[in-house]
């Protein structure tokens, strides 16, 4: 098959780049870099069956050539990305899910939009259930990156029930892994690479509030599994362990034997969600899918390629 992904030089946009290298398929990467990194698709540049494109998806694009799947990954992700860049983000919630639907419409392609937690906001359903609604600020600051992502959707199945588009949606949960950007702002590459430098890790608020961490790997086997599934309505895919910020603050110290201290600072947002833990009977269900690496195990693998890849870094 022939694969387009925006934003495939990000963090999971790359990882899954090179899942469907690996199986034969050929691959066309569109990316901006306006937080994409052209290190995380430098290895496959010398591939035949690999094209990077630099191109701000909000503009449409007219591929060359015929694709069967179309995956739109492009956006800013993590708060800090986000807060520098909210009309960029909305916009490419909007604009650029508008083109990427078009595309794969006249192309005739399979589409699916990469969502996110953040749709169910500040949640007052624990765990959240992909029926949950959500309870969001529209206009706070985080307000940029939810309603963009619950624009999309809603542009997405729109487009699927009018025009009878094949279509998919993950609502993606916190993501861990290799590749992801030393200054990306959330907390399990903050906590590594402060761990590792002897610098402070930092915790905002009084750490209990929770988040649910699944490994890289996890996501792009449950992403395959959905696109090759016909399920249009969303899907949650994410680890349904749960742990606070400051127990995870704890267990990256315990792993990289780091003497860091930790020092707790204000919330950066006043919506910042207290928790946050996936309910995936659906894609249990649907798609035969759970996430299988353990926390511990794939922390350790991050930390090593952080050691390996964040040489440049330096304490304070």
């Amino acid at each position: 098959m022939k694969i387009l992904i925006t934003g495939g030089a990000g963090f999971i946009g790359s990882h899954l780049c090179e899942r469907f290298l690996t199986q034969g398929h050929s691959v066309v990467c569109v990316d901006n870099f306006i937080t994409g990194q052209e290190s995380n698709v430098a290895p496959f540049k010398s591939d035949p069956r690999f094209t990077l494109i630099r191109h701000d998806i909000c503009q449409p694009l007219a591929p060359s050539q015929p694709v069967d799947y179309v995956l739109h990954f492009a956006s800013c992700a993590s708060p800090p990305d986000y807060l520098k860049y909210p009309i960029e983000t909305l916009l490419v919630g909007s604009l650029g899910t508008l083109h990427t639907l078009e595309m794969a419409r006249e192309l005739h392609a399979r589409f699916l939009l990469a969502s996110t937690s953040e749709v169910y906001g500040d949640p007052l359903v624990h765990p959240q259930p992909e029926s949950y609604w959500g309870n969001v600020n529209p206009i706070g600051p985080r307000g940029v990156y939810d309603e963009a992502k619950r624009f999309s959707e809603a542009l997405t199945m729109a487009t699927h029930r009018t025009h009878g588009l094949d279509t998919r949606i993950v609502r993606i949960f916190n993501t861990f892994g290799p590749r992801m950007r030393v200054e990306d702002g959330r907390a399990i590459p903050n906590f590594i690479t402060q761990a590792l430098t002897g610098n402070p890790l930092t915790v905002y608020g009084d750490g209990s509030q929770t988040r649910s961490f699944s490994y890289i790997t996890d996501l792009v086997d449950g992403i395959e599994k959905l696109m090759a599934s016909d399920v249009h309505e969303p899907v949650n895919l994410g680890n349904p362990h749960e742990i606070s910020l400051l127990q995870l603050a704890q267990e990256v110290l315990r792993l990289t034997g780091s003497r860091s201290p930790v020092h707790f600072l204000p919330l950066p947002t006043p919506e910042d969600p207290k928790l946050r833990r996936p309910e995936i009977a659906r894609a249990r269900a649907s798609l035969h899918w759970q996430p299988g690496v353990a926390l511990e195990d794939g922390l350790k693998r991050t930390i090593e390629w952080f050691r390996a890849n964040v040489s440049s870094i330096k304490s304070d």
